[in-house]
This record gives structure tokens, sequence and C-alpha cells, in this order.
């Protein structure tokens, strides 16, 4: 049994056994704990901190935990009421009201109940996360000279330096800005070239968390149509004509949900197209280092192509890692970038320092490459996992793209197929899925479901997640 499902199990126990202890009653003392069940002092540490932090019991240094006694509320609940209509009450002037749906983006980062399989995650599951080269190199960046200060507000230059040589071509590190993950970033680059009103071109389908921000920020997303092949150039230029959009967000690696990779022929017209129409092109790298097995060569980012300053690079660790470590590198070439700089400085000063030192410590160490080459084995493993239990089992849901990199599968459901209800069965069964809808900025032309395979376990919960799935198909197809 590791460390953490003692901690947890523990907690657990301790937790059952408070009513036996009245309020600021003392618990018994750690070495007692350590005795009657048998873990190490460190076990005991960690349980009672975490009863602490749900607010159950006191510790005080030198005397010991205490049964925390109840919260009394000190005085009656307000009336916050008032709030809807100042919060609505100057939507009447915006061209688009900025209210925030974040259900797009909390399926994907919500824990599912227990026992029901992880469909719907963003993430690596913790057995493809490098957990003990994050610890160790989080534990050598602590005790680097001057880790606890203030970094510069750019960033570290020698990460900023690593992030410039992955980008690759003519970027360095002076046109690269470190920020909090790659949500943050896009952000901030959102907020940097388009005003409130402003419609902002969109792939369709795409990542319902950059719906979201543009959204938020009183954007208008104007949807362009993608294929296997990434985003269609035509399309795209009567997109720039139609809206006077000077915004074009994409993903031409591994895009969200679909998994295509903009085609080779694309590449040049989609920089063209946006050149001829003033536009800034938003570059989502944000899957490149979770290539499959298969793969083969990629292509370089946008980015490394671009000598005139299209381009707006966001590039991040965080998948490739965890969810916790949010760092992330925004690169951009022409005064654009001091407007980027600007509004990543008002908005949150700078990343820890602690953070991209321990980014550093981990890129640079030998785990790094190891943890990659596994990753890749292991997401390759269980895409053709998923890829046969679906073949196999469902194969009325059409799979148009196998994608060779990323996280996940994106289905299309047979006509008239409730999306909402086919969710809620699935749920019933036991395995959380994402519902197409969220990805499309407009009607959608079909009903869809994205299925996450890195978020599980391993290919044993893969085939089981399907065959649950296959049961609540039945219910609702």
């Amino acid at each position: 049994m590791n460390q953490s499902s003692s901690v947890g199990e523990l907690a657990e126990q301790l937790r059952r056994e408070l009513h036996r202890y009245s309020p600021g009653g003392k618990l018994p003392s750690s070495r007692a704990l350590v005795e009657r069940y048998r873990v190490s002092p460190v076990t005991v540490s960690r349980a009672i901190a975490r009863l602490a932090a749900e607010g159950l019991v006191v510790t005080r240094p030198g005397a010991g935990a205490f049964r925390a006694r109840p919260y009394a509320p000190q005085a009656p609940a307000g009336d916050t009421s008032w709030q809807e209509v100042a919060l609505s009450a100057d939507a009447a002037a915006e061209l688009v009201p900025r209210t925030v749906d974040a259900a797009g983006v909390t399926v994907s980062l919500a824990a599912p109940p227990p026992g029901v399989l992880e469909f719907n995650g963003g993430y690596l599951h913790p057995s493809l996360q490098p957990e003990r080269a994050m610890a160790a190199a989080l534990a050598r960046a602590g005790r680097r000279p001057g880790a606890w200060g203030r970094p510069p507000l750019e960033g570290l230059a020698e990460l900023r330096e690593w992030f410039a040589r992955g980008i690759g071509g003519a970027v360095t590190a002076a046109e690269v800005l470190i920020a909090a993950g790659g949500q943050a970033a896009l952000a901030t680059a959102l907020r940097a070239l388009a005003p409130p009103g402003a419609p902002v071109l969109v792939e369709s389908p795409t990542y319902p968390g950059m719906l979201a921000l543009a959204r938020a920020a009183g954007l208008r997303p104007v949807p362009v149509p993608v294929d296997p092949d990434g985003v269609r150039p035509d399309l795209l230029a009567d997109a720039f004509r139609a809206s006077g959009a000077r915004v074009f967000v994409c993903q031409p690696l591994f895009q969200n949900p679909t998994g295509a990779v903009l085609a080779p022929g694309r590449r040049a017209e989609v920089l063209r197209i946006a050149r001829e129409a003033g536009a800034f092109v938003v570059e989502d790298d944000f899957v490149r280092r979770l290539v499959h097995a298969d793969a083969g060569p990629l292509p370089r980012p946008l980015a490394a192509d671009d000598p005139d300053g299209v381009v707006v690079h966001v590039g991040s660790l965080t998948k490739a890692t965890s969810p916790s470590f949010r760092v992330s590198a925004l690169a951009a070439h022409g005064p654009v970038l001091e407007r980027l700089r600007a509004i990543q400085v008002v908005d949150s000063f700078f990343v820890p320092r602690p953070l991209q030192e321990a980014a550093l410590e981990l890129v640079g160490s030998p785990a790094w490459p190891r943890h990659l080459r596994a990753v890749s084995a292991g997401l390759k493993e269980r895409r053709d996992a998923m890829t046969s239990a679906l073949a196999r089992r469902l194969p009325e849901l059409a799979l148009p793209h196998v994608p060779s990199g990323g996280y996940h599968l994106w289905l299309r459901l047979p006509d008239g197929t409730d999306e909402s209800a086919l969710a809620a069965a699935a749920l019933r069964a036991g395995v959380a899925l994402t519902p197409g809808r969220p990805y499309f900025s407009a009607e959608p032309p079909a009903a869809h479901l994205r299925l996450s395979f890195a978020a599980v376990a391993g290919t044993g919960e893969i085939t089981e997640g399907v065959r649950r799935l296959r049961a609540a198909c039945d219910e609702v197809l």
C-alpha cells in the first residue's frame, strides 16, 4: 500500500472515531496512534493535517490535536439578491454579455463519484504522471539560492530559453513570457488582442474552456469548421471577410476534440490568410508532449515559421505532468509582446519562482525524457485498447479519426441521439463522459461525445468502461 492511501485510510478511521471525544477534547498522542494503527509518524502527521484542513481537529504545537468545536455563525446570512441587478444592469449596453458558463470546463476538472470510471478527464492519470520526478525537482528547486525570492516579471531566463528552443525557428527567449498554465495564457492573449464585443474566429468544434474565456471577455466566437486535416482555409478566409475579426484561435496539433493535425499544405495558407486580414493567430500548442509512440515526426509549431509576428504561441507543461504543475509560455514577435506582458503583470504579477525553478529542474533531469517515452507508450496502449473495445462493443458509434497524439477520441453518435440522456445513462452505469454540445460555439451539425483514455488507471478500466457505456447506449439509443 502506498503512503497516500495509508494517509487517506488513517484519516478516515480517525474521522469515524471523532465522536468519542467531546468538542475541545484531546486526541491520542502521535506516538499512541503510531502504535495503535502500526503506521509511520509521517502518516500520522499527514492524516492529522488532513483533518485539521477539514476543520475537524485543531492542532496546538507542543500540546497535541483536539477535536474542533462546532462552528457557530456569528451573524445571520445576508441578502445577496441585489447582486442579480448589479451584475446584469449594464448588460443592455454590452454587445456580448459577459456571463460565464464554466460547465464545459468543470466537466473535465471535477472528480467523478466513487466507483465511476473517468472517461471525461482532461489530465493524465496519476500512474502516468512523473510524481517522483516532480517531487524531487521541487525539493531541489527549494534549495536553490534565491528560489523563494521575486522572479523576473517575464519569467526565469533559463526557462524562457527552454521554451524558445522547443518552439524553434527564430523565436528567442526575449520573446517568451512564463505564464501560470495554458488557460491563463489564453486569457491573456484574448484580452490583449480583441476588445469587448469583437468577433473572434474559433475552430468548430473546439475546446470549451477557450469558448468560455472568450465569452467571459465579452467576445463573440465565430465558428470555422475543422475536417481531418485541420481548419479549412477557404472557410477561414470567408469567416475573416464576413466577420471582420482580427483574431483566430486554433490548435494545429492534435486538435481538441477531433485530434486533427493541420495538414502541411494548409499551414502556410492559414498564416497567409491571417496576415492579409491583418489578424493574429493564437496557436494553442497544448499537447505537443503527449505524442503517441506510433506518431512519427511532428510538424513544427506555426510560430516557428512566422517571421511577421502573426502567431501568438501558447505552450504548456501541465498536460504532460500534472494539473497542479501550472507552468506555460506565451511567445510573440513585435509590439504585441509588450501588451501581453503588461496584461499578465497586472493580472498576476508573476508565476511563483519555486514553481519555475522546479520546472527547470524537471525538464533538465534525466527523468524527463524517460517520462515522455513512458507517456508516449502508455497513451498508445490506452488509445488502442479504447478503439478496439469500441469497435467490438459499440460499432454504431462512428470514429472518423484515430489520433496519434493527445488523450481522447471524438465520436459521432447516431442521428437523433440525445447527448444529455446518454451522458446521464452512462453516469448511472458507472462511467463519466463528455457530451459534444459544449465544443460548438453555434448549432452542432450532429450529436457527439468525447472519451478520454488517459485519466483512468489502465486498459482494464478502459475495457470495463466501454462495457458500461454499451449498457447506457442500450438504454438510450
